[in-house]
């Protein structure tokens, strides 16, 4: 009888309609049981909400329905949790921005209908409720620094409810590639097995460096994906800054490749960095190695500058 809200993609929106459906009908289901708060708790908190919004003026139905919301997603039509832009553009301030972006994109209600329904205050009381933030992933074709879709869902919604509530709730990750053992892992454990499985080892550093530029773009964006779950997340510990930077920028041998065949991404590398120890992410790092990444940065714009 636990209280679940469920943030979709546009993708999984689009997708499975019928999903939604079910998911809305469980919802509605355990929502009606006559049991005890203390035993149905998304009962409890279904009664409570829709008296709040009769009070608020809406009549008993309308109030029941939205008392009821608990699948969110982006606008019909749009796709994405509105973060990537603020990230690239180094266009916020505080845990507030990135939260506002995230609830700008995700306060739409999918009720199983096919429709969505701006609900931007419920979207809100949901997620002050929340204690657990979970992403379940059903692969291992991919990890969490592969796409910026993964800091963007779930360090989106750590973020807000963070801003909302003034504290971090408990972010977990739901390995769920093998059916029959799924296993669950906080996210700083989750993000440590991938920093020392790929991000780090020199076997993947090497199987990318064979593709050029790509590659090179490669080694960018698992820089930022790292740093925006930091951000969003407060996941990564500083020493992992510290290893990427000497494994892909202090190394000579990956400096020269990275340098020769994408000077953009060592310059955008370098400069990740650094903004991750401007904005207090990475804290314990030495002034010799701010230095230089900021030397390497200066030296990659000038290659890219006579290019």
């Amino acid at each position: 009888r636990v209280d679940v809200t469920v943030r979709i993609s546009g993708f999984f929106r689009d997708s499975f309609p019928n999903i939604i459906n079910l998911l809305n009908k469980i919802t509605q289901t355990v929502a009606s049981l006559p049991e005890t708060s203390e035993v149905n708790f998304l009962a409890a908190e279904v009664q409570r909400e829709q008296k709040l919004w009769e009070q608020q003026g809406l009549d008993h139905e309308a109030a029941q329905q939205r008392a009821s919301y608990r699948v969110f997603g982006s606008k019909p039509g749009a796709y994405g949790a509105g973060i990537q832009g603020l990230i690239e553009a180094q266009n916020w301030q505080s845990d507030e921005d990135l939260a506002r972006a995230y609830l700008n994109w995700s306060s739409y209600a999918y009720d199983g209908t096919g429709q969505g329904f701006a609900a931007p205050e419920s979207f809100q009381r949901r997620l002050r409720q929340l204690q657990i933030v979970l992403h379940n992933q059903d692969n291992r074709e991919h990890d969490l620094l592969d796409s910026d879709d993964y800091y963007q869902f779930q360090g989106g919604m750590t973020a807000a409810v963070r801003s909302l509530t003034g504290k971090n709730p408990e972010v977990y990750f739901g390995d769920n590639s093998q059916p029959n053992n799924p296993k669950v892992r906080k996210l700083t454990e989750e993000i440590a097995r991938v920093y020392r499985s790929r991000v780090i080892n020199p076997k993947w550093i090497k199987g990318v460096m064979r593709h050029g530029y790509k590659g090179a773009f490669e080694m960018a964006a698992t820089v930022d994906y790292l740093f925006a779950y930091d951000a969003t997340a407060n996941c990564v510990a500083d020493h992992m800054y510290e290893g990427v930077a000497q494994a892909y920028i202090f190394d000579q041998q990956v400096q020269q490749f990275v340098q020769t065949k994408n000077p953009w991404a060592l310059r955008d590398m370098s400069e990740r960095l650094l903004e991750a120890h401007q904005r207090g992410l990475w804290q314990n790092v030495s002034q010799q190695i701010i230095e230089d990444l900021k030397a390497i940065a200066n030296q990659a714009e000038g290659v890219i500058e006579e290019i």
